[in-house]
């Protein structure tokens, strides 16, 4: 059976590219989301995979260039359905948020077909989660230093929470961490369940560009869930990985500069130092320390902050899974 997907088209043991139409800029021309199609010779189950949703978020564009060349339909069973850049307007002018309507993508699940700009391509690439059996919604942490690690979003109490779960499992081996909270309204990772469908939100390490390390977690977690899915033949591999199902900020204290005493990914318990605010002389103005147990999970990129400015975060209730 031949699958389409905007302009691209592909019967089994075919790939094609292609491009998705959401609209037009201001100039009247087309905006077209680049996707592809790949179409296994022999039936199996459907996976979408998007990136950039966050125009800034480069590393999930970075997996699918080395994971969609490495693909080969006349292996393949199933279907593979891709968005390779979601956020288009924000992507050319390597934002976070769509400059055309000053809103972050993924808060604009599942979309309106009559919207804005981002709620109008929220809705098209919706309606193409939608005809899948899977979604893997590739993100990073923005321009911030974070670990790597993959989200699940739709909550605990959610119906399907732990077939995410066990999605979440099976990508992350390399990252070794999920997040496992229910995220904010409009999440594709939120809205994608609630119609049946396993969803997660990796969200590999956290730069400004892309990270060869982190990409390559990605692309392993991919080829995991192709084979744990059965979409590629072979064993898949599980690890144990920590959770964390709450997650703290800090914020500075006192303006200044920081420096940070833990690395990302390092255990904290309470009363460990976790940064100092400095004066541009070295003089320690202030010393944070950890009020909880977790895990040193996100911090900012720049030095300099303002008094209440964001700082860092832990993850917290960690377990193992």
């Amino acid at each position: 059976m031949t699958t389409t997907l905007g302009t691209a088209s592909a019967s089994p043991g075919e790939i094609d590219t292609g491009r998705l139409e959401v609209g037009e800029t201001r100039d009247g021309s087309p905006v077209g989301l680049p996707v592809a199609v790949i179409n296994g010779a022999q039936p199996g189950q459907t996976l979408y995979v998007q990136a950039a949703s966050d125009g800034d978020e480069l590393n999930g564009v970075g997996v699918l260039t080395r994971t969609i060349p490495r693909l080969d339909p006349a292996e393949l069973a199933g279907t593979i359905l891709v968005v390779g850049i979601v956020n288009y307007h924000a992507f050319q002018v390597a934002e976070h948020r769509n400059p055309i309507d000053q809103t972050k993508m993924n808060r604009c699940y599942p979309g309106e077909a009559e919207g804005t700009s981002s709620e109008r391509i929220a809705h098209a690439t919706f309606e193409v989660a939608s005809r899948a059996d899977l979604v893997v919604d590739l993100h990073q942490g923005s321009t911030s230093r974070m670990i790597d690690e993959v989200r699940v979003r739709c909550g605990q109490r959610h119906r399907i929470h732990d077939e995410c779960l066990e999605l979440a499992r099976v990508f992350g081996l390399e990252c070794g961490h999920v997040l496992d909270q229910k995220g904010p309204d409009g999440q594709l990772a939120r809205a994608a369940p609630d119609e049946g469908i396993p969803t997660i939100d990796p969200e590999l390490g956290g730069c400004v560009g892309w990270d060869e390390a982190s990409i390559e977690k990605g692309v392993a977690g991919m080829f995991n869930v192709l084979r744990h899915y059965g979409f590629l033949t072979g064993d898949a591999s599980t690890v144990a990985l920590d959770r964390a199902t709450g997650f703290e900020q800090y914020g500075a204290p006192c303006g200044g500069l920081i420096d940070f005493e833990p690395e990302l990914g390092d255990r904290i318990s309470p009363g460990d130092p976790l940064f100092d605010v400095l004066t541009p002389f070295g003089e320690t103005k202030a010393t944070v320390n950890a009020d909880t147990d977790g895990i040193f999970w996100r911090t900012r990129r720049l030095p300099q902050v303002a008094t209440g400015e964001y700082v860092c975060s832990i993850g917290t209730d960690v377990d193992t899974i």
